[in-house]
């Protein structure tokens, strides 16, 4: 099969390789997908530059986590009817050498999910990391309640986009932040109610305003060491945090503000979903993509030749949606 891999960790074009390797077969439990579409995620550039989590701990890496595709192939144990089955894919990549920028990938047979004939396999491509770790923001902790106000930040970004809809879907007022007028107009026509240009306005000043002074019951953060400082002033009275992401690996929590505000903070991993969470995550997302409720945005895909266009894509951060590569 025809597969992107690098053996050393850097930058993409320096260590990324397209060549042929071995057709995989699944064991037992396990079936085989051939892919449509591979999702490239922050998570997973980070790895091949060795600033990320399990970034080096085989000696070949196949790279990303999401992908979709038809199964081609199943295990001893699976049943023969799934052969056939449109699936997207998730953790393909943690724990695991061989992810989903390749023609195959084998994995076992849960980690492969029926995708509704209705969605594409770009789309399903993005669900493993971006969908998911949106579900578990607006869900986690009690979860988002109608009439809440809740602030998305980033919320024209892939994980965003699919928050602000999501917490929109369950009746929430929801503020997302951006940082341009065209991001704007994307995280409004996905239910933002208010749109904050961060490099324009004071976020915290102008939520405060908004909410007449209450804040927000719950805050979806993409970047925890850059928003720290301010967000504290912007947390409804016993208001949490969910927290999915950080540009640098250290934050300081303002104490005082805090406290006084009894401001809960949760940081989660979507790699680490307990099972039956991850059950309830799946069923939701199955849920909202056979009713149609969920907007796709695909920024740019890329061949399988490509795939160093597309990492560089993800660290340069300018597109709206989802980067894509199809073997």
């Amino acid at each position: 099969m025809r597969a992107a891999f690098y053996e050393k960790l850097g930058p993409a074009r320096e260590v990324l390789r397209v060549g042929t390797l071995p057709d995989p077969s699944p064991m037992a439990g396990e079936v085989r997908v051939r892919i449509a579409a591979s999702g490239v995620n922050p998570s997973d550039v980070k790895m091949r530059s060795g600033t990320g989590s399990a970034a080096s701990q085989y000696p070949r890496i196949v790279p990303h986590s999401d992908g979709a595709g038809i199964i081609d192939q199943v295990g001893a144990g699976v049943p023969e009817a799934r052969v056939g089955e449109r699936v997207w894919v998730w953790n393909a990549r943690w724990n695991r050498p061989f992810g989903t920028a390749a023609e195959f990938v084998t994995l076992p047979a849960e980690q492969a999910v029926p995708l509704p004939d209705g969605t594409d396999f770009a789309a399903g491509a993005c669900f493993g990391i971006p969908a998911l770790t949106a579900w578990q923001g607006v869900e986690t902790d009690g979860g988002v309640q109608q009439g809440d106000w809740v602030l998305v930040n980033g919320g024209a970004g892939a994980v965003g986009h699919y928050a602000v809809q999501m917490a929109a879907h369950k009746g929430a007022r929801v503020i997302a932040t951006v940082s341009s007028a065209a991001k704007a107009a994307h995280a409004r026509a996905a239910g933002a109610e208010i749109v904050i240009d961060r490099k324009l306005e004071d976020v915290a000043e102008r939520i405060r305003s908004v909410t007449h002074g209450k804040g927000v019951a719950r805050a979806i953060e993409v970047d925890f060491s850059g928003n720290i400082a301010w967000l504290p002033q912007a947390m409804a009275d016993y208001g949490l945090i969910a927290i999915y992401g950080s540009s640098q690996r250290e934050g300081t929590v303002p104490f005082g503000p805090s406290i006084l505000s009894n401001i809960g903070y949760r940081f989660f991993i979507v790699y680490n979903q307990p099972p039956a969470l991850r059950a309830r995550a799946i069923a939701a997302l199955s849920g909202m993509l056979r009713e149609g409720r969920l907007k796709h945005t695909i920024a740019a895909t890329f061949s399988l030749a490509e795939i160093a266009s597309a990492h560089e894509a993800v660290e340069k951060g300018m597109t709206m949606g989802n980067i894509v590569v199809t073997p």
